[in-house]
């Protein structure tokens, strides 16, 4: 099993000031293995943050971000080839169908991006598609009101990806589960697995049930 936050969109500190704190107490070092961010970090501050919950850190660059990250990335998690991208570059913004095309040119079979500030996961074209929303609630210019702050967490077992999604709602932390499986005949594995059935609300993948959520 192999924990990946999937966060982007802080613009810390343009647009906020800070994570929201139920999120903060979630993001405790020593359980996620490993970070991939859509961009719009910002600050060093931030990103030395990330670094706090897992030294594995994967940022792409944001259209606000002045610093060095790449426009793209992959990473492997055998069967799974997951790209990174901020989500500037689908035209239309979070359209599927362009979406997908980025996909097949970067040859992954998950992939994740961010922009519109607003949370997706959804398999389309044989594909998974993964946008984190906005983890600060940041305003965007393309929504009406506010954004909801979320962030999603993406636990691989093997071809089989179970994303969870963690939603500051009325100032409460709301949690959905969204399975996908890489299909057998292209991951050339057999279908195995052990994932969650239920969904501990609010706490990370693992955590005790009960009391402190670690």
């Amino acid at each position: 099993m192999v924990l990946v936050l999937v966060i982007g969109d802080l613009h810390i500190p343009h647009r906020t000031h800070d994570l929201p704190a139920k999120f903060k107490k979630l993001l405790v070092p020593g359980k996620i293995q490993q970070i991939l961010c859509t961009g719009n970090v910002c600050d060093r501050e931030t990103y030395e943050y990330l670094r706090t919950i897992s030294p594995d850190v994967n940022i792409v660059k944001g259209d606000y971000d002045e610093s060095t990250f790449p426009s793209s990335l992959v990473v492997s998690h055998s069967p799974i080839k997951i790209g990174v991208i901020h989500g500037h570059q689908s035209i239309p913004t979070g359209d599927l169908d362009s979406l997908s095309s980025l996909a097949r040119q970067m040859d992954v079979d998950v992939l994740v991006s961010g922009h519109t500030h607003v949370f997706q996961a959804i398999e389309y074209d044989n594909r998974f598609f993964v946008n984190p929303g906005t983890a600060t609630g940041a305003w965007t210019g393309t929504l009406n009101g506010e954004p909801t702050p979320s962030f999603a967490l993406m636990d691989i077992q093997g071809s089989v990806v179970v994303t969870y999604v963690y939603q500051l709602i009325e100032g409460e932390v709301r949690v959905e589960k969204i399975e996908w499986r890489k299909e057998p005949e292209t991951a050339h594995v057999p279908r195995s697995g052990v994932f969650p059935q239920s969904v501990p609300s609010p706490t990370i993948p693992g955590s005790p049930q009960g009391g402190s959520i670690w």
